[in-house]
C-alpha cells in the first residue's frame, strides 16, 4: 500500500511541479523542498519523542549517503532537466530501477529471480514505448541524456548504500537529517546562481504547488521511500518507481492537458502489470521483514 502510494503521489507531482517552475528559478525551488522538507520532517520527529541526534559511527555514512541519494540526484537532474524537455527527462530518470538491480547484485547478493527479470523487463518496455518516436531528441543532447542517466544511477546507488547497512537512528530522523545535509550544495548554489526567493513575484497557485511537492512529494516521499526500502530488496523497491513517470503523463493530461494516446496507455499497463507480478510473487519480503 505504501508502495502504491508513494508511486501515485510522486507520479501526480509531475504535472505540479511543472507548475511550480513556471514562476520559480530551479535551484530555489529544489532549495526549499529539500531544506523546507527536511526541517518538517525533523520536527514530526521531535514531536514523537525521538533524539535527533547522529551517532558519530554514523555521520560518515550518513554524509555519503546524504551526497549521492539527495545532492547527486538533485545537482546531476536540475541540470538535466535544463538541456532536455521535462517529459524526456523523466523517462531517463525513472531508468533507476535497472541500475539499481545491478548495483544490489553486486554489493547485496540480491537474486535475479525470474518475476523480478520479468517485471523489469516490462516496466523497461514501458518507458520504451513512452518515449517512442521522440528517442532521437536524446541524442541531440547527448549532454542532457548523460546527466539524466547519472541522475539515476546516483539515486539507485544512494538506494543500495542505504539498505546495505543497518541504521540505529530512526527512519524519520534520518530522513530529515539526509534532506538537510543533502540540501546544503543545493542551497550554496542558489545563492551563487539565483536571486533569493522572497525577491520574486510568485503566484499563490505556484506556492500552493510548492506546497505539495514539499509536504506530499518530499517528507511524506522520504521518509515512505526508506520504509519501502527496509521492507523489500532494492530491486524490488526501485521496480515500483517505473510506474512514476507513466502516471505524470497521464495527470499532466488531465491537470494540464497535455495530449495523451494509446502509448501512455500501453505504458502504465505495461508497467503496472509488471509490477503487480513481482510485489504479488511469493516470498519477495520474507528475507526482508519490516
Amino acid at each position: 500500500m505504501l508502495l502504491g502510494v508513494l508511486t501515485l503521489t510522486w507520479g501526480l507531482g509531475w504535472p505540479i511541479m511543472k507548475v511550480a517552475l513556471g514562476e520559480m528559478p530551479p535551484w530555489n525551488f529544489r532549495t526549499l523542498c529539500l531544506l523546507g522538507g527536511g526541517l518538517i520532517i525533523l520536527a514530526l520527529a521531535k514531536t514523537k519523542g525521538e533524539a535527533l541526534w547522529v551517532p558519530r559511527g554514523e555521520l560518515p555514512a550518513l554524509l555519503v549517503v546524504a551526497a549521492v541519494n539527495v545532492t547527486g540526484w538533485n545537482l546531476l537532474s536540475a541540470y538535466g532537466i535544463l538541456l532536455l524537455e521535462a517529459g524526456r527527462a523523466a523517462i531517463l530518470a525513472y531508468t533507476m530501477p535497472l541500475w539499481a538491480s545491478l548495483l544490489g547484485r553486486i554489493f547485496l547478493k540480491e537474486r535475479f529471480t525470474v518475476w523480478r527479470l520479468l517485471g523489469l523487463s516490462l516496466g523497461l518496455s514501458g518507458l520504451a514505448l513512452l518515449m517512442g518516436p521522440e528517442t532521437r531528441a536524446l541524442g541531440e543532447a547527448p549532454w542532457g541524456s548523460f546527466l539524466m542517466l547519472g541522475a539515476a544511477f546516483s539515486w539507485a546507488l544512494g538506494t543500495v548504500l542505504i539498505k546495505r547497512r543497518v541504521w540505529s537512528i530512526p527512519t524519520t530522523v534520518f530522513a530529515g537529517w539526509q534532506l538537510l545535509l543533502g540540501g546544503l550544495p543545493v542551497l550554496a548554489g542558489t545563492l551563487l546562481l539565483e536571486p533569493p526567493f522572497w525577491d520574486l513575484e510568485i503566484s499563490p497557485r505556484a506556492y500552493l504547488a510548492v506546497a505539495y511537492v514539499v509536504l506530499v512529494g518530499v517528507v511524506l516521499g522520504y521518509w515512505g521511500w526508506l520504509r519501502v526500502v527496509q521492507i523489500f530488496p532494492v530491486g524490488v523497491a526501485s521496480l515500483g518507481t517505473l510506474v512514476v513517470p507513466a502516471i505524470g503523463v497521464l495527470s499532466g493530461g488531465v491537470l494540464l492537458g497535455e495530449p495523451l494516446g494509446w502509448r501512455e496507455m500501453g505504458a502504465l499497463g505495461l508497467v503496472t502489470l509488471g509490477l503487480a507480478g513481482v510485489v504479488a510473487s511469493p516470498g519477495e519480503r520474507k528475507k526482508n521483514p519490516a
